[in-house]
């Protein structure tokens, strides 16, 4: 299916490698308590803790996998019994990430940051020990946290931060600002005189292109200072805890977090180019701004790209294999959308319809596009246009893994893993210490779920169980205006109610009714809040509009620690803001109790 859609879910997925569901617990994998706690963070891990200070040798690092003895502070190393009993008994490092993009990242960053933490209880303990033999003098020894090293055979900062989120950003970002400057009808409203707005293509291409190149080397920095290895080379697994990098280099390690991420899909019969027919990594180079361009495609990263280049002066064309557009997007949501964002621009469109063959622009020719009937294969048109982007969703980064050496089989590509993203083989059973999360999983295809997927696997290793909840976690597509989404679609909900037994409510605000958007001359916009009127349980809630992006954080939080809307509605939003659109729509729903 040609649709983009950049967020699905699977019940069982998988990881990758270095370079860009519930099954019975094994007691190998380590310490986990009888009843979960859902994990309650789930945010992009991009900053240093303020720990960089503490420098540590590789012989100072403490175990977090051992035990504190309750009056000395010492640690005491505890080794978890091998299945196959050829586990070394130490490891070069406490947590091997495979993988250097936001969710090695953020799994990196959050290793070091429990083993500081745990090490500060430590030294309290030691500090009151010491106390007392000393009688008030206190020596504090040094210590360390849990040993960490990422594997990468690319560039640091993966799909996201260099042919992804962050340059696209970029590019939207130039798009807003040109949008607003060639609108005459908002200018005028707001009393604005602006002569004819113009733009220098590689002046553009540059912003996108120094922006990832900063994101990287923040990312790369804010491990060197907290004490991280980065290690550069292929990432090959050979067992439970031995990883080739490289040709020659073999490390090991007490667990592995897979953490390959995901390249663009391209399906058959399409001819990809680079420069006439092109994916997402190539067009956020911007190296040509073609008259039309066809879009196969019109998820997250068609309708991004549309909102690029409409803005500057292409003409636009979407080819989607469903019946219609933005098949991801809660129907009402996606309707809205359709009317703000692709009717009234330079853009038409042809659903039901696969691109069965693409052929790049050659001795003068176009590019080449033919339609076949979605259902019954029957060729129904053939396009010429100057450039085709291929945005038909994303394929996980697994082959060359060496998943083989532990008997795990990919499906469709991904890596099955359970709900705490332990690595499930061939038989159904769980690998031992390793762990994917992110695209490699397939679980929610976005950068800032791996993030949140690495976070919980860490505090596994280190002791406590979470599962995260993948229906709190947000989504958003940085059109002009914004989409943003969590939890549940209307449709998704209906079904869930209707095999549950329970029935749902629906309340909607329109940002016509906030000041904020008034005075921004934005009112176009719609927040839609799907749940339970029984218990008021929120299902989930969709925003099309100014900062939709920004906003849909308060219910995203709301769903991951329980609130319910009897307690939300007690919240007090600053007057006058965007977020009162959330103040009103949670206090136009009614709960029965």
């Amino acid at each position: 299916m040609q649709s983009s859609l950049s967020l699905s879910i699977a019940s069982h997925t998988s990881p990758a490698i270095a370079g860009s569901s519930h099954f019975s617990h094994s007691s190998s994998v380590g310490f986990v308590p009888s009843s979960p706690i859902n994990l309650r963070f789930c945010g992009l891990r991009r900053e240093a803790f303020g720990f960089s200070a503490l420098k540590h040798s590789a012989s100072h690092r403490a175990r977090l996998s051992g035990r504190t003895t309750p009056r000395s502070g010492k640690v005491v190393a505890v080794s978890s019994p091998s299945d196959n009993g050829s586990a070394p008994k130490s490891f070069d490092y406490d947590l091997l990430i495979i993988g250097a993009g936001v969710g090695g990242h953020g799994a990196a960053l959050h290793a070091v940051e429990k083993g500081l933490r745990l090490v500060g209880l430590m030294w309290v303990r030691r500090r009151r020990e010491e106390r007392r033999v000393s009688g008030g003098t206190s020596v504090l020894g040094s210590s360390s946290g849990l040993k960490t090293a990422i594997v990468e055979g690319d560039v640091v900062g993966g799909t996201c931060v260099n042919r992804g989120c962050v340059p696209s950003k970029a590019l939207l970002a130039v798009s807003g600002r040109m949008r607003e400057l060639q609108s005459e009808h908002h200018l005028k409203a707001l009393g604005l005189q602006v002569a004819a707005a113009g733009y220098d293509r590689q002046g553009v291409a540059d912003h996108a292109n120094n922006l990832a190149s900063k994101i990287r080397n923040n990312l790369t920095n804010s491990m060197k200072a907290l004490g991280v290895d980065i290690l550069t080379g292929v990432g090959t697994i050979l067992g439970p805890h031995k990883v080739q990098v490289g040709s020659s280099n073999t490390v090991t390690a007490k667990d592995i977090i897979i953490a390959t991420g995901s390249v663009p899909f391209v399906p058959k019969g399409i001819e990809v180019d680079g420069k006439t027919v092109i994916t997402s990594d190539h067009a956020l180079k911007l190296e040509f701004v073609p008259d039309w361009i066809a879009i196969v495609g019109s998820g997250y990263i068609g309708l991004e790209f549309s909102d690029v280049y409409t803005a500057l002066g292409s003409e636009v064309t979407f080819v989607e294999a469903l019946d219609q557009l933005m098949p991801g997007f809660d129907p009402e949501i996606g309707k809205l959308a359709q009317r703000v964002l692709i009717n009234p621009r330079n853009i038409d469109h042809h659903t039901g319809v696969f691109a069965s063959k693409i052929t790049p622009a050659k001795d003068g020719k176009p590019v080449t596009i033919e339609l076949i009937d979605a259902k019954t294969k029957e060729p129904k048109d053939t396009l010429e246009v100057d450039a085709a982007l291929i945005a038909t969703g994303r394929a996980p980064f697994t082959q060359g893994l060496g998943l083989e050496n532990i008997n795990v089989v990919t499906q469709r590509g991904f890596i099955p893993v359970d709900e705490r993203m332990r690595v499930i083989d061939a038989n159904g059973k769980l690998v031992p210490h390793i762990f994917c999360i992110g695209d490699a999983n397939g679980k929610m295809m976005l950068a800032h779920a791996a993030s949140a997927q690495g976070i919980s696997v860490v505090e596994q290793v280190t002791g406590r169980d979470h599962v995260l909840n993948h229906l709190s976690i947000p989504a958003a597509c940085f059109t002009h205006p914004e989409i943003s989404m969590v939890g549940l679609t209307e449709p998704q909900a209906r079904e869930k109610a209707e095999k549950e037994g329970f029935e749902i409510s629906i309340a909607k605000t329109s940002f016509k009714a906030n000041t904020k958007a008034l005075a921004e001359n934005e009112g176009e916009g719609l927040a839609k809040l799907i749940y339970r009127p029984d218990n008021g349980e929120i299902l989930g809630v969709h925003i099309f509009g100014l900062h939709a992006a920004d906003l849909i954080h308060e219910a995203s939080n709301a769903i991951a620690l329980g609130t319910r809307i009897q307690d939300i509605k007690f919240a007090v939003h600053a007057h006058p803001t965007l977020s009162e659109v959330l103040d009103e729509l949670f206090k136009s729903a009614k709960v029965s109790h």
